[in-house]
C-alpha cells in the first residue's frame, strides 16, 4: 500500500487564492491590510522565514512592512517599536519573529503586542480564546495541520487522534483544534511510557517534536494520517521532519512531506490571520 502524498503546496496555493479574494474585497472598501514583521539579528532560519512571509504578503495583496533590528537591540527599544505599531492604524498584524537575542524578555515582547494585532496567536489573551472555543486568531502552524488533515479529504470527528509534542506554540494548540473537531485526542511527551503502543492506535497522527525519524512504521497503525511538523537537517544537510517518510508510506493511508508540507501552512494561515485581523478592527 502506498500512502497518499499531502500537497501542502497545492493546498497553501488554495487558502492564499482565497486571502487574496478577501484582500481584493477590503481594498474596494479602501482597507489594505498591512503586515508589520520584526526580526532583530540575523539569524538564517529566522531571515528565510521573514522572505517568505513578504513574498507571500506580495501574492495575496497584504502590504509587508519590515524592522530589522541589529543583533544588539536593546529589549526597550524592541518594545518601544511595538507599542509604535500597536498604535498605528494602518497596521493590522504585528509579527515579532522568534527566537529573540539572550538580552530580550521574550515573554515581554509577546505580551506587548496588541492581541487585536496578535497574528501569530501567541498573546495568553488569544490562547484563552482558543482554549475556551471562543472566535479569534487560530495560531498558524496548528491550524494549517487542520487544514492539511481537512483539504487532503480526511475527517477528524470521532477519530484517535496522537499529538506528539507539547509545546505551547504547537503541540498543545494542535491538540486543542482536533478536540474542537471533535477528535479523541491524546497528548504524548517525552516522559510518555509505551509511545510506540498509543501511536499505533492512532487514526490521526502528528508529530511536532524536532527529531529526525521519531516516527517509523512500526508506530503507525494503518491506512493512517501522519501529519509531520518536525524540520531537521539529517547528516547531508538535507532538510527532513520527524517521520522517516519512505519506511512510513508502505503502512500509512496518507503522510504530509517536509519540505511541502506544514512549512508552507504557516505562512498561508498567517496571510488568512492578516486578512482576519484588517477585518476586525475595521468592524468587518
Amino acid at each position: 500500500m502506498k500512502a497518499q502524498r499531502i500537497d501542502g503546496k497545492a493546498i497553501s496555493d488554495q487558502i492564499k487564492e482565497e486571502a487574496a479574494l478577501e484582500a481584493q474585497k477590503l481594498q474596494r472598501q479602501g482597507i489594505t491590510p498591512c503586515l508589520a514583521v520584526v526580526l532583530v539579528g540575523n539569524d538564517p532560519a529566522s531571515m528565510v522565514y521573514v522572505n517568505n512571509k513578504k513574498k507571500a504578503c506580495e501574492k495575496v495583496g497584504i502590504l509587508s512592512r519590515s524592522y530589522e533590528l541589529p543583533e544588539d537591540t536593546e529589549e526597550k527599544d524592541l518594545l518601544a517599536l511595538v507599542e509604535q505599531l500597536n498604535m498605528d492604524n494602518s497596521v493590522h498584524g504585528v509579527l515579532v519573529q522568534l527566537p529573540l537575542p539572550p538580552q530580550i524578555d521574550e515573554e515581554k515582547v509577546i505580551l506587548a503586542v496588541d492581541p487585536k494585532k496578535d497574528v501569530d496567536c501567541f498573546h495568553p489573551l488569544n490562547v484563552g480564546l482558543l482554549h475556551t472555543g471562543q472566535k479569534g486568531f487560530l495560531p498558524c502552524t496548528p491550524a494549517g495541520v487542520l487544514e492539511l488533515i481537512e483539504r487532503s479529504g480526511h475527517t477528524i470527528e470521532g477519530k484517535r487522534c496522537v499529538v506528539i509534542g507539547r509545546s505551547h506554540n504547537v503541540g498543545k494548540p494542535t491538540a486543542m483544534l482536533l478536540l474542537q473537531k471533535n477528535g479523541t485526542v491524546t497528548i504524548c511527551h517525552s516522559k510518555t511510557k509505551d509511545l510506540k503502543g498509543i501511536c499505533k492506535e492512532a487514526d490521526i497522527l502528528v508529530s511536532a517534536v524536532g527529531k529526525l525519524h521519531t516516527v517509523t512504521k512500526d508506530m503507525v497503525k494503518e491506512g493512517a494520517v501522519v501529519i509531520d511538523v518536525g524540520m531537521n537537517r539529517n547528516e547531508n544537510g538535507k532538510l527532513c521532519g520527524d517521520v522517516d517518510f519512505d519506511d512510513v508510506c508502505e503502512v500509512a493511508g496518507a503522510v504530509s512531506p517536509v519540505p511541502g508540507g506544514v512549512g508552507l501552512m504557516t505562512v498561508a494561515m498567517l496571510m488568512k490571520n492578516c486578512i482576519t485581523a484588517a477585518k476586525l478592527q475595521n468592524g468587518l
